[in-house]
């Protein structure tokens, strides 16, 4: 266990009540269609850690990231918004949307939140909001906003390896955590905090992001993407593999996955997890048996297990058919 006293808060305490409250900046189901990859990091050592003494931040986060299921949900469009209202003081747009760690991926130094937008919200509140899709940019410095005022789209510009947008908070030019503005870091997940959003946001330390049946384990990338899953499979398939697509997952955490069919049971695995991944996926399955996997349905459970607590579950199913 990590000696707390080595903990050093990089945040600075600022009281919630009446300052400023935020609304979701993305026009997403959190949990459903999107969800939080990371938070802003409390600790200056290079170790990082989240406002509830997780790991779901990484050395100098300043922003909090909503993240999106798959590359397919950006292509088609995510609306960004306007988390409070107040006027526009920064807007830049025309970055390349292309994933960092890729090939031929651009030099994004200096212009590391790539398009965004930046908004005065007076008081010495600001917030500014990162890697919008190119040519998405709605506003321009000067005009008025509204809460709720679209902004751009989610898009890959700048750096970043996955489709998110990067929410900066900041008080009198200080990186302030809207899950933790009073800056009283609690290691207990149920511990309260001093929260800015106008409406509780249901953030969990880690989840399923997608799931799916495939003949062989997939490409990660094609996962990432949200092409992985099949439609249906034949009989004479190479073989029944059932995929789960993970974020925050932890060293020691177990994936258990249960595989029925026509028949009955198909598979019943586990695998616990060797390191702490920000994104990850595994895959189970059988080869086809030689004559041939039974027509019907399949039905594939994943769940999450930590300290021996569910933490998330999700099914998938595919029919078998000539």
């Amino acid at each position: 266990m990590r000696n707390t006293i080595a903990i050093l808060l990089s945040l600075v305490a600022f009281p919630a009540a009446g300052d400023i409250d935020l609304a979701l900046p993305v026009d997403c189901t959190l949990g459903d269609t999107c969800y939080v990859q990371n938070f802003v990091d409390h600790d200056v050592t290079p170790d990082a850690q989240d406002y509830r003494c997780g790991f779901l931040t990484y050395d100098g986060h300043k922003g909090t990231d909503f993240a999106l299921m798959s590359l397919e949900d950006q292509r088609v469009g995510v609306d960004v918004l306007a988390a409070a209202p107040g006027r526009v003081t920064g807007a830049r747009d025309g970055m390349v949307d292309h994933r960092q760690g890729t090939p031929d991926a651009p030099q994004v130094a200096d212009r590391e939140c790539g398009n965004g937008v930046v908004i005065d919200h007076g008081d010495g509140w600001e917030t500014q909001y990162c890697h919008l899709a190119r040519g998405t940019v709605a506003v321009a410095a000067g005009q008025q906003v509204d809460v709720g005022d679209r902004l751009g789209r989610i898009g890959l510009s700048g750096q970043t390896e996955f489709p998110h947008l990067h929410l900066s908070l900041r008080k009198d030019g200080e990186v302030v955590d809207p899950f933790d503005a009073d800056n009283r870091l609690t290691c207990d997940p149920e511990g309260v905090t001093e929260s800015l959003w106008a409406e509780p946001l249901d953030v969990p330390q880690g989840g399923i992001l997608a799931t799916g049946f495939s003949d062989a384990v997939p490409d990660y990338d094609t996962i990432k993407a949200g092409r992985a899953g099949a439609r249906s499979l034949q009989p004479a398939s190479p073989a029944l593999v059932a995929w789960v697509y993970l974020f925050g997952g932890r060293e020691g955490d177990v994936v258990s996955v249960e595989i029925s069919g026509p028949a009955g049971s198909v598979l019943s695995d586990a695998q616990r997890l060797d390191r702490t991944q920000a994104q990850l996926f595994r895959a189970m399955g059988r080869r086809t048996p030689q004559a041939g996997w039974p027509e019907g349905d399949y039905t594939a459970t994943f769940t999450l297990i930590r300290d021996d607590t569910p933490l998330d579950s999700q099914s998938t199913q595919i029919s078998i058919a000539p």
